[in-house]
């Protein structure tokens, strides 16, 4: 058990904020602890949250619209003020770290000159989040990434590409820099 979930103490209100997500999301496991001012939001039973997941303070996770789908593995923590927000699908394997403030978006906007940007169609690509993966504060993952297994995203990276297992991808954008050993 890490450092983490050994001094994590479910009190009355993180019962209460449980009871009230698992009334509304898609699936919500045991033991997920959910900190004050989470967000799930716009169509939250189209979010599906695994056993023993952390939700820290001010994360907000956001189906955007009734075809989205996100699935969050169990064991992984979510951190501060961390967003996540599909379109299309966003999954999170198990036993991945999330850092605070990473910003974990599977869509964009077209860009044509012609048209004004707000009426610009929303581009859509999957995000995969394999198991065993840390991404530090303030990395941002953008549409149709695929992060395997055992993989370390450096703080700050924009991650724009594939990331192959175990290995380190940091920079903007993200290439690749070392390799876990």
């Amino acid at each position: 058990m890490n450092q983490l979930r050994k001094n994590i103490k479910f009190k009355v209100i993180n019962w209460i904020r449980y009871y009230y997500q698992k009334c509304r999301l898609g699936h919500l496991g045991s033991s997920v602890f959910i900190e004050k001012n989470v967000a799930l939001m716009r169509f939250p039973r189209n979010i599906h949250i695994s056993n023993s997941v952390v939700l820290k303070e001010g994360s907000k996770i956001c189906a955007c619209n009734e075809n989205s789908e996100i699935e969050v593995g169990e064991n992984t923590t979510i951190g501060y003020h961390t967003y996540i927000f599909s379109s299309n699908k966003i999954t999170v394997g198990k036993n991945c770290m999330i850092a605070p403030f990473v910003y974990i978006v599977d869509s964009d906007h077209g860009i044509e000159r012609s048209r004004l940007m707000n009426l610009q169609a929303n581009i859509t690509s999957p995000i995969i989040i394999m198991d065993d993966v840390w991404i530090g504060t303030g990395a941002k993952i953008l549409k149709g990434v695929t992060i395997n297994q055992g993989a370390i995203i450096a703080a700050g990276s924009v991650v724009k590409e594939d990331v192959p297992s175990y290995k380190i991808f940091g920079g903007i954008p993200a290439k690749n820099i070392g390799e876990r050993k």
